[in-house]
Protein backbone atom coordinates (compact mmCIF):
# COMPACT_ATOMS: atom_id res chain seq x y z
CA UNK A 1 0.00 0.00 0.00
CA UNK A 2 1.22 3.14 -0.88
CA UNK A 3 1.56 6.45 1.97
CA UNK A 4 1.09 9.70 0.57
CA UNK A 5 2.01 11.80 3.70
CA UNK A 6 4.71 9.67 6.13
CA UNK A 7 5.57 12.31 8.28
CA UNK A 8 1.38 12.63 9.00
CA UNK A 9 1.26 8.86 9.55
CA UNK A 10 4.11 9.13 11.82
CA UNK A 11 2.58 11.88 13.76
CA UNK A 12 -1.01 10.14 13.94
CA UNK A 13 0.74 7.31 15.35
CA UNK A 14 2.30 8.79 18.04
CA UNK A 15 -1.08 10.97 18.54
CA UNK A 16 -2.71 7.80 18.64
CA UNK A 17 0.13 5.66 21.03
CA UNK A 18 -0.43 8.18 23.59
CA UNK A 19 -4.14 8.58 24.00
CA UNK A 20 -4.42 4.85 24.52
CA UNK A 21 -1.06 5.14 27.34
CA UNK A 22 1.54 2.75 25.05
CA UNK A 23 5.10 3.58 26.04
CA UNK A 24 6.19 2.90 22.39
CA UNK A 25 5.77 2.90 19.46
CA UNK A 26 6.55 1.28 15.74
CA UNK A 27 6.63 3.61 12.73
CA UNK A 28 8.35 2.83 9.00
CA UNK A 29 11.89 4.27 8.99
CA UNK A 30 12.71 6.93 6.41
CA UNK A 31 15.52 9.91 6.78
CA UNK A 32 13.18 12.89 7.60
CA UNK A 33 11.03 10.68 10.00
CA UNK A 34 14.38 10.79 11.83
CA UNK A 35 15.34 14.35 11.59
CA UNK A 36 12.15 15.38 13.29
CA UNK A 37 12.65 12.49 16.34
CA UNK A 38 15.85 14.35 16.58
CA UNK A 39 14.00 18.08 16.99
CA UNK A 40 10.99 16.27 19.10
CA UNK A 41 13.84 14.22 21.34
CA UNK A 42 16.58 17.26 21.67
CA UNK A 43 13.42 19.53 22.46
CA UNK A 44 12.37 16.89 25.62
CA UNK A 45 8.62 15.75 23.67
CA UNK A 46 10.14 11.99 23.66
CA UNK A 47 12.50 9.87 25.28
CA UNK A 48 14.44 8.53 22.27
CA UNK A 49 14.13 6.27 19.17
CA UNK A 50 16.15 3.44 18.19
CA UNK A 51 15.99 1.84 14.63
CA UNK A 52 14.59 -1.83 13.99
CA UNK A 53 13.25 -3.96 11.87
CA UNK A 54 9.87 -5.24 11.65
CA UNK A 55 8.65 -8.60 10.87
CA UNK A 56 8.79 -8.61 7.07
CA UNK A 57 12.94 -7.67 7.60
CA UNK A 58 11.97 -3.44 6.74
CA UNK A 59 13.45 -0.68 8.61
CA UNK A 60 11.25 0.48 10.81
CA UNK A 61 11.68 3.05 13.99
CA UNK A 62 10.52 2.38 17.85
CA UNK A 63 10.14 5.81 19.48
CA UNK A 64 9.73 5.87 23.44
CA UNK A 65 7.32 7.83 24.36
CA UNK A 66 7.48 10.36 27.26
CA UNK A 67 5.20 10.84 30.18
CA UNK A 68 4.59 13.53 33.28
CA UNK A 69 2.82 12.00 36.08
CA UNK A 70 0.56 10.05 33.53
CA UNK A 71 0.05 12.58 31.48
CA UNK A 72 1.67 12.41 27.63
CA UNK A 73 4.65 15.62 27.32
CA UNK A 74 2.78 16.11 23.71
CA UNK A 75 -0.37 17.91 24.06
CA UNK A 76 -1.07 19.04 20.91
CA UNK A 77 0.85 17.81 17.37
CA UNK A 78 -0.46 18.80 14.03
CA UNK A 79 0.62 18.75 10.66
CA UNK A 80 1.25 22.37 9.28
CA UNK A 81 2.44 21.69 5.53
CA UNK A 82 0.61 18.61 3.65
CA UNK A 83 1.83 17.40 0.34
CA UNK A 84 -1.21 18.87 -1.31
CA UNK A 85 -0.55 22.16 0.77
CA UNK A 86 2.87 22.87 1.40
CA UNK A 87 3.39 25.97 3.48
CA UNK A 88 6.52 28.00 3.71
CA UNK A 89 7.92 30.87 5.71
CA UNK A 90 10.90 32.92 5.79
CA UNK A 91 12.81 33.35 8.44
CA UNK A 92 11.00 36.59 10.21
CA UNK A 93 7.41 34.81 9.28
CA UNK A 94 7.96 31.52 11.01
CA UNK A 95 5.29 31.07 13.66
CA UNK A 96 5.58 30.95 17.66
CA UNK A 97 3.54 27.74 18.94
CA UNK A 98 1.23 29.30 21.91
CA UNK A 99 4.04 32.27 22.23
CA UNK A 100 6.84 30.08 22.07
CA UNK A 101 5.71 27.34 24.56
CA UNK A 102 5.88 25.20 22.05
CA UNK A 103 7.97 24.24 18.86
CA UNK A 104 7.04 24.61 15.05
CA UNK A 105 9.39 22.12 13.42
CA UNK A 106 11.17 23.35 10.33
CA UNK A 107 13.22 22.01 6.98
CA UNK A 108 15.66 24.70 5.82
CA UNK A 109 18.34 23.93 3.40
CA UNK A 110 20.46 23.46 6.84
CA UNK A 111 18.35 20.92 7.71
CA UNK A 112 15.22 20.18 9.95
CA UNK A 113 15.56 22.25 12.97
CA UNK A 114 13.10 23.58 15.58
CA UNK A 115 12.06 27.43 14.86
CA UNK A 116 14.01 28.98 17.31
CA UNK A 117 16.67 27.26 15.71
CA UNK A 118 16.05 28.19 12.38
CA UNK A 119 15.52 31.77 13.61
CA UNK A 120 19.33 31.45 15.34
CA UNK A 121 20.69 30.41 12.07
CA UNK A 122 18.57 32.71 10.07
CA UNK A 123 17.37 30.62 7.67
CA UNK A 124 13.47 29.86 6.79
CA UNK A 125 12.09 27.20 4.65
CA UNK A 126 9.33 24.84 4.91
CA UNK A 127 6.90 24.79 8.36
CA UNK A 128 6.43 20.88 8.83
CA UNK A 129 4.37 20.49 12.07
CA UNK A 130 3.74 22.19 15.40
CA UNK A 131 3.96 20.76 18.76
CA UNK A 132 2.59 21.59 22.23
Amino acid sequence: MSMNDPLGDMLTRIRNAQLRGKSTVRTPASKLRAWVLDVLKDEGYIRGYEHATDERGHAAIDIALKYADGRPAIRELSRVSTPGRRVYSGVREIPEVRNGLGVSIVSTPKGVMSDAAARAANVGGEVLCRVF
